[in-house]
């Protein structure tokens, strides 16, 4: 039972956007205070679905890890399900989203710097933090 690469990979991924959250949630910014708070940036709406996407990747790992070779047909079954839950949350939520996020940011970011990530965030969040986050 020995860890493939890309299982190991998901479990970083979803480790760094754990500590993304953790640290975003950290900042003290005046939009954070207003209606809606974080969750009226696609941006952060995106970093949530990456995370809870890549939580079910690594769910999903383990389990056909643990199930491997036990012939229980329940638990076939629900790695089915949990497999068919993964495929469609990229498909639907995960992919979409994530493609739109960062297409969409860094085109109104060529265009105009000011209009979506004034200067003047760089005091609130730092750099790496920005670019983690797309």
């Amino acid at each position: 039972m020995a860890l493939v690469p890309c299982q190991v990979l998901r479990v970083a991924i979803l480790l760094s956007y754990c500590s993304i959250l953790c640290n975003y949630k950290a900042i003290e910014m005046p939009s954070h205070q207003t209606y809606g708070g974080s969750w009226k940036f696609l941006t952060f709406i995106d970093l949530v679905i990456q995370a809870i996407f890549f939580g079910i990747c690594v769910l999903t790992d383990l389990s056909s890890l643990l199930t491997r070779g036990s012939g229980n047909q329940e638990q076939e079954r629900q790695l089915k399900k949990l497999i068919s839950l993964r495929d469609w949350m990229l498909a639907v939520l995960a992919f979409p989203v994530g493609v739109f996020v960062v297409a969409v940011f860094w085109i109104i970011y060529a265009y105009d710097r000011e209009m979506i990530y004034p200067k003047l965030l760089d005091n609130f969040i730092p750099g790496w933090l920005n670019h983690g986050m797309l």
